[in-house]
């Protein structure tokens, strides 16, 4: 994707204005938090009813309790903003609910580990319901850097829980490093455009896409004061530690997706008294480093893209044909040497292309959409596409925010032949993603290494559930499987559902949180009483 963009309007804090289905299957009804009664069939986003496989059921009552949630005393000033955040995300809030927001910043270290560099802001937002008391118990809902990360997280996921979690709970979402109003602009357009449509692996390519990717650093560290390191899960994780304080409550109830339950869990090691009710939602798995990550999120990105396909291919006419792996394909290969320009002069490349498909697969209530750009760019329109390419790329996008955030969190850099050989052969290996993921190794080769090492516990946790998705784009849910290993306390569900997080999107994964969130009761210990929740 290349110049000239569209502007977009930034605000304060950023929202995302998707509803995902609370009760998919449950004919239409509210979802509840009690013992799981699912009806035989369940309806995949594509309108399909298909046969549910058996499910292992949630343990009644009588497993290990977990600590009563603190009323909060915050000591930060909220203000009320509910007209601003429910207008910004355009969301339809459900019948059984009406809900109130406030607003208000922290002042946070700008790096965590080098104090001289002073400090920055991050937003916070707290959504609930309108009649609920000031001191309802908060819960701390954090997002992923590259879905979506800023505090609007608690908006969305606020119309979509059961209603019990908001009748224990009030939302609280926090903006990660480098969105909302600390928003994370400082690569050029033309600098993160040549990132985004990286494509080729011959020498001259490569050298270019290093000079670029310098360019992108340099300007980073100009425009920060030399804090760009500031924007890596350790930092979000001494936010949480702040957001704690803020609210003025001894032990914090949390929930979080992706690179945010990461943060989650490197916080609650770090302080395990502070712990209250926790559940880590997609994690990724903390002993992989680069390129093995990146490795394991292209094998991820190409199952999630068979279950897209055949998402579409089940539902009448399908934009992508009877192959949609086949004309996405040839749609790369035909970008590869010959760009797509759409009328207001923007750019469609290959390098775009999937940059817009692996955010798109996050998602899966925007399949259609995405399906449907696809098919429009295959028939010579771009316009549908790079209009999805652009939150992720465009002005105001989370592009830098999320490569910041990446190249800060891996330990290992790659020299551009390494990273030749790598997606040479993941080319052949993983065909449509392991091309882009190898060459971003690249972008992230001028970044200093500041990454942290695992967090260990310092002491015991309460019981912590760890939710892994069989179909997400950003890693496998062995990694998932793997984080629960690794703590003492650790339950883990598997959804054989797609996208990234489970919570809130079925009423089996909804019974399993709401009894951990609401009833305080952890499912029975050990892996080898591992749930499963049909798709």
């Amino acid at each position: 994707m290349r110049p000239a963009r569209r502007p977009l309007a930034r605000a304060a804090t950023t929202f995302v204005a998707v509803l995902l289905a609370c009760a998919v299957g449950a004919g239409g009804t509210a979802c509840t938090v009690g013992p799981s009664e699912r009806p035989p069939v369940a309806v995949r986003g594509d309108g399909i009813a298909v046969p549910l496989p058996p499910a292992v059921p949630i343990p009644a009552p009588g497993a290990p309790t977990l600590p009563v949630p603190d009323p909060q005393q915050p000591v930060a000033e909220f203000l009320d903003c509910t007209d601003e955040v429910l207008a910004v995300a355009g969301i339809p809030v459900p019948t059984d609910r009406a809900l109130r927001a406030d607003c208000t910043e922290l002042t946070v270290p700008s790096d965590p580990e080098q104090p001289q560099l002073g400090r920055t802001r991050v937003g916070l937002v707290r959504v609930g319901l309108a009649d609920a008391p000031e001191d309802r118990p908060p819960l701390l809902v954090l997002g992923d850097s590259a879905t979506d990360p800023s505090a609007g997280h608690a908006v969305t996921v606020a119309a979509q829980v059961p209603l019990p979690v908001l009748q224990a709970f009030t939302l609280v979402g926090l903006d990660r490093r480098g969105v909302g109003s600390d928003a994370l602009d400082c690569a050029s357009a033309d600098a993160r455009a040549a990132l985004v449509d990286a494509d080729a692996i011959d020498e001259a390519s490569l050298a270019e896409l290093l000079e670029q990717a310098r360019q992108v650093v340099q300007d980073c560290h100009v425009l920060l004061s030399g804090g760009a390191s500031g924007f890596r899960s350790a930092s979000t994780a001494s936010d949480i530690a702040e957001v704690r304080a803020a609210l003025g409550v001894q032990r914090l109830s949390a929930v979080g997706v992706g690179d945010g339950a990461g943060a989650l869990a490197r916080w609650a090691a770090s302080d395990p008294a502070a712990v209250g009710r926790l559940v880590l939602d997609g994690p990724q798995d903390p002993t992989l480093d680069e390129p093995a990550r990146s490795e394991a999120r292209a094998k991820a990105a190409e199952a999630t893209f068979d279950a897209f396909a055949l998402a579409c291919t089940s539902a009448p006419g399908c934009p992508l044909g009877v192959s949609p792996r086949a004309t996405v394909t040839a749609l790369v290969e035909r970008l590869r040497t010959a760009e797509l320009r759409a009328p207001d002069l923007r750019v469609l490349t290959a390098g775009g292309t999937l940059t817009a498909v692996m955010a798109g697969l996050s998602e899966p209530r925007t399949w259609p959409t995405l399906a449907a750009a696809l098919g429009a760019a295959n028939a010579g329109d771009a316009v549908p596409l790079l209009d999805l390419l652009d939150p992720v790329a465009g002005l105001g996008g989370r592009f830098d925010a999320t490569l910041a955030t990446a190249c800060n969190d891996a330990g290992r850099r790659l020299a551009p032949g390494e990273i030749a050989t790598l997606a040479d052969g993941w080319r052949q290996d993983y065909p449509l993603f392991g091309t882009t993921l190898a060459l971003r190794l690249l972008a992230c080769g001028p970044w200093p290494t500041v990454a942290d090492p695992p967090a260990v516990p310092v002491g015991p946790l309460p019981p912590v559930l760890v939710l892994g998705t069989v179909h997400d784009p950003r890693g496998p849910a062995e990694g998932s499987r793997r984080v629960a290993e690794t703590l003492p306390s650790g339950r883990f569900l598997s959804w054989q559902g797609s996208g990234t997080g489970a919570w809130p999107r079925t009423p089996c994964v909804n019974d399993a949180v709401g009894r951990l969130l609401v009833d305080g009761v952890a499912p029975e210990g050990g892996l080898e009483h591992s749930l499963l929740c049909p798709p």
